[in-house]
């Protein structure tokens, strides 16, 4: 594989983790280096895994991995983007949130951003490539850096939108997973 086509596979699986970084950076009431290195981590991290997880797989579970992937990304983010219109209605305290960015939350997002990866690997693995560690290296070093600054960027959209965060923000989640879901039911 070329690098312009590295990086563009990279880039484009980075944009689920940017779009859902920016809503995370919203709704976190003060985004601190902490916030930030853990998002970038796991989003990275996660990104880095699931090619390498779909590569060693891929022959084997191709059919079924593509038969429920898309169900699973669309399910774990439409729950959470419900779950933070929920939290929008006023009746949940700010403090009382929960944190995007420990705990099971951030395995959910960070499973979820990442399901196209794994198709990606199980992909690479059906068209014979023989490395998947530069590949998956290059792909959760893009996600990391796109997550870090969709953190910091919602961040600073967050304090201009606070009342709007979690609408928005939930909104987006579920448009993303619609988006994933609908992609992969018009393709089949």
């Amino acid at each position: 594989m070329n690098w312009l086509s590295l990086i563009g596979i990279a880039v484009g699986l980075a944009m689920d983790a940017l779009a859902v970084s920016i809503v995370v950076g919203m709704t976190v009431a003060k985004v601190t280096p902490r916030h930030t290195f853990r998002i970038a981590f796991h989003f990275g991290l996660f990104q880095f895994l699931m090619p390498v997880i779909g590569w060693m797989a891929g022959r084997h579970l191709a059919d079924l991995l593509a038969d429920y992937d898309h169900w699973v990304a669309f399910g774990l983010l439409a729950a959470i983007g419900l779950k933070m219109l929920h939290e929008s209605r006023g009746d949940v305290e700010p403090e009382s949130r929960a944190d995007p960015t420990r705990g099971w939350m951030l395995v959910t997002l960070s499973i979820a951003t990442s399901i196209d990866a794994l198709a990606v690997g199980v992909t690479m693995a059906l068209v014979q490539e023989d490395g998947i560690w530069l590949p998956a290296a290059v792909i959760g070093l893009v996600a990391a850096g796109f997550s870090w600054f969709g953190i910091t960027f919602g961040a600073r959209l967050g304090r201009r939108w606070s009342f709007w965060s979690h609408v928005v923000g939930g909104c987006i989640l579920i448009l993303i997973g619609c988006k994933i879901l609908f992609s992969h039911l018009l393709i089949s």
